[in-house]
């Protein structure tokens, strides 16, 4: 039976992270499917099996979760915060479920193959909602933004971790697969350019730069990497120009639908808000909790947004920080931001000389500054799924990939 239950199990992982693109179609059977992953886990776990956790990063990160519910309960927001904080259990849970599983093959694959299928679901769409509506757009257009399976924001983050995975999977040596691995690169690059995702374009010049320093060469490199992504960047933002110009005569009869996904103009303004608090409360001790925290916004919304309708809009979708940091600060303290930070800098020191756990370890930090992960369940697995290639030790594909060494 435990053979059985063994072979089955990583399967059952894998499945767990591909239908995470279609949250908002079956967003019970990730919870199902990870109970089923919690009764499995105590029948297939060896002790040999922790050994593969960095112990330290993960410890601090529960103490994390540790401080958060011990606070909840002492200033009495348990009824408020509960759905919040076991969130912030489901992505320790993930981790600890993963350590039974031998290797990274199994969730690499349901990455790539999560955001192979996501790509074809919105692109069927796209051409859909083109052929339905006579023109085709693309970028920031209603359209686009329509005919996505997800938020831009994750498919966006989604696309960049199917990148990384790929060309983490590249060995040194020619292997058939590497063939694969390219394509699918390549993929996920044009389809990030088709959606105008902004913030994952801007993550991979990112990483396009920081990958310049692991290796030989390094100095010519990086004034290489600089230069080309300044070009790619004002290539793109001539384009959004372009095609912003050409649609000025729809603006009218779209300036309801557009408003609603000008995703930086809602950010820029919770994060003013989550300033004036800030500066407002000064140093912030327990904190107000994470409802407490949008009550908190509303009144800054209400006083700040002169725009009736704007102002009628954050108000009634009681939009959050949109900044993990700003959350956990004004909603549990010093303390926690401390944990959380503490918890970043101690995986980037003991990553720092692999590029793709470093890599990886900036893709969580850039989408923890412009969301709350905690806040959505799509964002509680994805940061599941990068502390588990961060925290778990993957040897095989450092032995695969030297180069990729800081020396």
């Amino acid at each position: 039976m435990k053979i059985i239950l063994a072979s089955v199990y990583p399967y059952a992982f894998m499945l767990l992270y591909l239908i995470i693109p279609f949250d908002d179609y079956m967003r019970v059977l990730p919870n199902i499917l990870l109970g089923i992953l919690a009764v499995t886990f105590p029948f297939i776990v060896t002790k040999q099996d922790f050994k593969k956790l960095s112990r330290i990063p993960f410890l601090l990160f529960a103490f994390l979760f540790v401080y958060l519910l011990i606070n909840t309960l002492f200033t009495d927001r348990w009824d408020e915060d509960f759905k919040i904080i076991k969130k912030v259990f489901v992505v320790i849970s993930l981790v600890l479920l993963y350590i039974p599983i031998q290797d990274f093959q199994k969730i690499h694959k349901a990455i790539i193959f999560s955001s192979l299928a996501a790509i074809l679901f919105s692109l069927t769409n796209l051409i859909i909602l083109s052929i339905t509506s006579g023109n085709f757009e693309l970028g920031n257009s209603p359209m686009v933004i329509e005919a996505l399976l997800v938020d831009r924001l994750y498919l966006g983050l989604l696309a960049v971790a199917s990148i990384l995975v790929s060309g983490q999977s590249i060995p040194r040596k020619y292997h058939p697969h590497n063939n694969y691995n390219l394509a699918n690169i390549i993929v996920n690059i044009l389809f990030i350019l088709i959606i105008g995702s902004k913030l994952a374009i801007a993550l991979l010049i990112l990483l396009a730069i920081v990958r310049q320093f692991y290796g030989k060469r390094r100095v010519v490199k990086v004034i290489a990497a600089m230069s080309l992504s300044i070009l790619v960047a004002l290539f793109v933002f001539s384009l959004e120009k372009k095609h912003e110009g050409s649609n000025i005569q729809n603006f009218s009869a779209l300036h309801k639908f557009v408003n609603s996904t000008m995703t930086w103009e809602l950010r820029s303004e919770a994060w003013h808000c989550s300033h004036q608090i800030i500066e407002a409360e000064g140093l912030i001790t327990t904190g107000f909790g994470f409802e407490n925290t949008k009550e908190k916004l509303i009144d800054c919304y209400n006083e700040s947004i002169k725009d009736a309708v704007k102002r009628e809009e954050f108000i009634s979708e009681r939009y959050n920080t949109h900044n993990q940091f700003f959350d956990l600060y004004i909603g549990y303290g010093i303390v926690s931001v401390l944990l959380f930070l503490g918890f970043l800098l101690l995986v980037f020191w003991k990553s720092r000389k692999d590029y793709y756990s470093v890599a990886f370890l900036l893709s969580l930090i850039f989408y923890c500054l412009v969301e709350n992960l905690f806040h959505r369940q799509i964002g509680v697995y994805y940061m599941g799924l990068f502390l588990i290639l961060l925290l778990i030790k993957n040897t095989e594909i450092q032995n695969n990939n030297p180069k990729t060494e800081l020396k």
